[in-house]
């Protein structure tokens, strides 16, 4: 069986939140350092999506902090919160329309903050690129998340941005685990 390991280009965060959401579940987020390479199955992510949703960083406008969200899809946008956790999102959409998707889990790590330290992101990649170059990537290894393996539900933590926006099924989880087995050992190897 020939395996397929294409790293994702920009062009294909260059398209509506929501669609990049749904179709990171089955991806791959791979991680370098050193001579050392892991990669670890996306399964749970949360799109926040332009200046109106009031859950999302730019809701607030443009700030230093959330400027990476008004820039070029394919970019990393890496904040701290609570004064312990870094944040691992990827910028998607049109230059200038600030939307995002937020890497809340990977196959065997469950929670934003614990996906950043398992795989030591910081800061130093807010603001580049997804590419080999910067150790940091998503690749597409073949896995196939159909429509009725993905459990949406509200975001998590985000009641403050009152009830319209803290319900909305922006929260996007790999339901079914059908993908493991024979076929995802082959693909992590």
């Amino acid at each position: 069986m020939v395996l397929m390991k294409k790293v994702l280009p920009q062009r294909f965060f260059k398209r509506p939140v929501l669609s990049v959401a749904l179709t990171l579940l089955g991806k791959f987020l791979v991680r370098k350092r050193g001579k050392k390479i892991e990669s670890f199955m996306i399964t749970e992510v949360e799109a926040y999506d332009g200046l109106k949703d009031r859950a999302s960083h730019a809701s607030r406008g443009l700030t230093e902090r959330n400027k990476i969200m008004f820039g070029e899809a394919g970019h990393w946008y890496v904040y701290f919160t609570y004064g312990m956790h870094w944040m691992l999102n990827i910028v998607t959409g049109p230059k200038g329309y600030p939307a995002a998707v937020l890497i809340r889990g990977v196959k065997g790590v469950n929670g934003p903050a614990r996906v950043t330290k398992k795989l030591k992101i910081d800061k130093y990649f807010n603001g580049k690129t997804t590419s080999k170059k910067n150790g940091l990537w998503i690749e597409d290894r073949g896995v196939k998340v159909k429509p009725l393996q993905i459990k949406r539900t509200k975001r998590v933590g985000v009641e403050y941005a009152g009830r319209y926006w803290a319900n909305k099924k922006y929260r996007f989880l790999s339901a079914d685990n059908s993908f493991t087995g024979e076929y995802l050992r082959k693909v992590l190897i």
